[in-house]
């Protein structure tokens, strides 16, 4: 029987954020009562919030805006690889064995128990050489747990020019604590969004038969 995990972070009052980026907030616009028959609401958050998808113009400037790139990179086959072991940086070393000869798209586990509710700013990042890596077998995608892919003090961002580099496409903020290893297929794409640099997302796996 086909499952499907869904690998997203709640949008909600209270949801950790990059330090100084905006806060989730939310309220109904509209109430229902005597007078209107429907409640109706509103929300304000940033484009990084949660689970989300990085668009090139967020990393390059002359890169697409987030309604610009192709839903193909968000929606097939992915492998899942258990980077826990990983100190510091997910390098080439951490998962080369947990790699297939060819793949497509690839969703890193850096957390044994993803941090629902407080910012934790040494969280695990990407060698660019791993982006390289991956994209010599063919990913067009990487997926991870942590917020980025680049350390909170980065002021390089050595893996997103990697993955510049490659024309491969990012997810940030995955939720993976009930996610064995393994081959599944990735949903998850992204809002049409124009002139942004991101989107929140609804990431979704489903098992292979």
């Amino acid at each position: 029987m086909i499952k499907i995990w869904d690998i997203s972070q709640t949008l909600r009052k209270g949801l950790p954020v990059w330090p100084g980026d905006t806060e989730f907030s939310s309220h109904f616009h509209w109430e229902m009562s005597a007078e209107c028959p429907v409640n109706v609401g509103q929300f304000t958050l940033s484009t990084h919030s949660g689970t989300h998808a990085d668009a090139p113009v967020h990393y390059d400037a002359k890169g697409k805006t987030m309604a610009a790139v192709s839903l193909e990179y968000y929606i097939g086959p992915c492998v899942v690889v258990d980077a826990t072991q990983a100190v510091g940086w997910v390098k080439p070393q951490d998962i080369i064995s947990q790699l297939p000869d060819q793949l497509e798209r690839v969703i890193l586990k850096t957390y044994s128990q993803f941090p629902h509710n407080q910012w934790v700013t040494d969280f695990t990042a990407v060698a660019a050489e791993t982006i390289d890596l991956l994209a010599e077998r063919g990913a067009c995608l990487i997926g991870i747990d942590s917020p980025s892919l680049d350390p909170q003090t980065s002021k390089f961002m050595r893996a997103h020019h990697a993955v510049r580099r490659h024309g491969m496409a990012i997810l940030e903020g995955l939720v993976l604590d009930d996610v064995p290893p393994g081959d599944y297929e990735l949903i998850a794409p992204p809002l049409k969004l124009d002139a942004l640099d991101a989107s929140p997302v609804r990431a979704l796996l489903r098992s292979v038969v």
